[in-house]
């Protein structure tokens, strides 16, 4: 009989004074209900002078914004816990920390970021952190050659695919990513005023057999545990640290759809910044953002062929020269993964504010059309583009 139910508040402090850690146990009195995704309930656990010491997360059996019509396996928050903790081995400073975790409860305890702030609000409001995107590449890297076969032996990498199937949250990205922004699904948000567009998007042939051939690699390719949902939202920023949090979407996948949705949640605030922010900031800001894809690119590149002449355990993949080859293929998936969250964020279910903030009704139909133009292009086009300077000239002659 299963263990499971729903946390209250209360659950959620009781929980905490278990398992939370703290020197003083008893000092944990409240709990604000934080969670502001689709997937979970997040306790911020405070302690009687009010000062939040740690994290509650539990998996609801249901997609929130949808409710229990949308049912979601709980084994999610295992595969969550235990991919952050994977990564958390590999790249600690980057990975937030995982106290303890149920598997039955579908809960986990985790450190308390209160010190940091979202990257994407931050970034709305066009505040920059200059270390931050190669951090976010230094944890791509890391996470992603650890768990390739570059370093794991393949009995363990092949037990590693089957612990992290992960059929139900990959089935959302398929669907989110790849099928419904390109038919009409009860599912996409589509501001009217875009219909003329979407609709030449959606009859557009190039770009539906791009996104059939990144849907296939998605569906085909176990690279390296992914975390799947990397985003500008689910990392946490201060000055000179980063943290990745959020993880449910973890499993085994080609190793270039993580710095693709990471450069295309750059790129979204790239589209956004003139409808957020002033004239000259804009412009300030969107040369940041280039600046910030090629420090993310050349970090998580570079660290990775460091690492892959260091510590590669298979000889035939060590091989000189291959780690280069295989990286010419990453990239090309890259740019594609970058172009189909740039269109899935602009008119499928789950929109940014780096565009929804704009306030005037005009210009942010402007920056969405920005944002599906961009992504077209990048997905078409990918092959063609060689390397992030290319990206980034491409980038400038869309824009």
């Amino acid at each position: 009989m299963s263990r499971y139910y729903t946390f209250t508040a209360a659950d959620a402090v009781e929980y905490a004074r278990q398992f939370g850690g703290v020197a003083d146990p008893q000092s944990l009195v409240t709990a604000d209900e934080i969670g502001d995704g689709n997937l979970n309930l997040v306790f911020k656990i405070r302690d009687s002078a009010g000062k939040s010491r740690v994290i509650v997360k539990q998996a609801l059996p249901y997609v929130r914004c949808v409710g229990e019509s949308w049912p979601l396996t709980l084994d999610r928050a295992r595969i969550e816990a235990e991919t952050l903790i994977i990564h958390g081995k590999y790249c600690p400073q980057h990975t937030v920390t995982v106290l303890h975790h149920d598997a039955e409860l579908a809960v986990m305890v985790q450190e308390d970021l209160s010190d940091h702030q979202i990257w994407r609000s931050e970034l709305v409001q066009g505040k920059y952190f200059p270390q931050a995107a190669s951090q976010l590449g230094e944890y791509l890297a890391q996470t992603l050659f650890h768990t390739s076969d570059f370093y794991q032996n393949a009995q363990t990498k092949k037990a590693e695919v089957s612990r992290f199937t992960n059929p139900e949250l990959c089935q959302i990205t398929e669907d989110l990513f790849f099928t419904d922004p390109y038919v009409d699904h009860e599912r996409n948000n589509v501001d009217p005023v875009l219909l003329p567009e979407v609709t030449a998007l959606r009859e557009d042939k190039p770009l539906r057999l791009a996104v059939a051939s990144l849907k296939h690699r998605f569906l085909s390719k176990a690279e390296a545990l992914l975390h799947g949902d990397i985003h500008s939202g689910s990392i946490f920023v201060a000055e000179g640290k980063l943290k990745a949090i959020d993880a449910e979407f973890g499993y085994y996948g080609p190793i270039g759809f993580d710095p693709g949705s990471a450069i295309g949640n750059l790129l979204l605030n790239y589209c956004g910044l003139p409808g957020l922010v002033g004239v000259r900031e804009a412009a300030d800001g969107r040369e940041q953002r280039l600046k910030d894809v090629r420090e993310l690119w050349l970090s998580f590149s570079e660290r990775f062929l460091q690492l892959a002449r260091e510590k590669s355990q298979d000889p035939a993949l060590a091989e000189p020269g291959y780690a280069e080859i295989f990286l010419q293929e990453v990239w090309r998936d890259t740019v594609g993964y970058c172009g189909a969250e740039l269109i899935r964020r602009t008119i499928g279910l789950a929109h940014v504010a780096d565009l929804d903030a704009i306030k005037d009704d005009a210009m942010r139909a402007d920056c969405q059309r920005h944002a599906l133009s961009l992504g077209q292009k990048l997905m078409i086009t990918a092959s063609q583009i060689d390397d992030v300077e290319s990206l980034i000239a491409r980038i400038r002659q869309f824009s």
